[in-house]
């Protein structure tokens, strides 16, 4: 599987944080409007990923609920018709939920730095720090580390959880739903 080192922080000021990490990158951002359909999964975490003119993917992923820099090891394959893959998925393993999201994608080094503005989330900041095979995790959370500092990003804006599982929360705060 692949792998990256990843962090999620909410932004309270998504133009200031958007001017630093414009700063820091080589290149405009691209802009990607996405739907992520997760679906009932018994590990990790499984979503079909529809770009509004960029096709679909399909994507299972297995990333700790922390705070903090942690590893991620995902697969991906290109999927030619997404609504029949979704039909499919949903009747056989259930829907999970669905995130909408806008995402400005940021290149600095070889981290994906992604600005995203989630349907009833709001403004949140991603890094994902691209790892090579056999290379040791630490270089990667050290990088991740780095860029938080730079991007003005404080231990107390990270959060642990899948855009999924905030969106799952504000729909049912008390937890009554499961």
């Amino acid at each position: 599987m692949a792998r990256n080192v990843e962090i999620k922080a909410r932004i309270a000021d998504p133009a200031a944080t958007r001017r630093l990490v414009a700063a820091a990158a080589g290149a405009p951002p691209e802009l990607l409007v996405q739907t992520d359909t997760f679906f009932t999964v018994h590990r990790g975490r499984l979503k079909l990923r529809e770009q509004a003119g960029a096709g679909a993917e399909l994507i299972y992923y297995e990333r700790p609920d922390q705070a903090g820099p942690k590893e991620s090891r995902f697969e991906r394959v290109t999927v030619a018709d997404a609504a029949a893959l979704r039909n499919l998925l949903a009747s056989a393993l259930g829907v999970a939920g669905q995130v909408i999201k806008e995402r400005l994608v940021y290149r600095v080094g070889r981290t994906r730095v992604h600005l995203d503005e989630v349907r009833g989330l709001g403004a949140f900041l991603e890094l994902e720090v691209e790892m090579a095979e056999g290379e040791p995790g630490g270089a990667g959370v050290g990088e991740a580390r780095r860029l938080m500092s730079r991007f003005g990003i404080l231990e107390d804006a990270l959060v642990p959880e899948a855009y999924l599982d905030l969106l799952n929360r504000e729909a049912d705060p008390a937890g009554a739903g499961g």
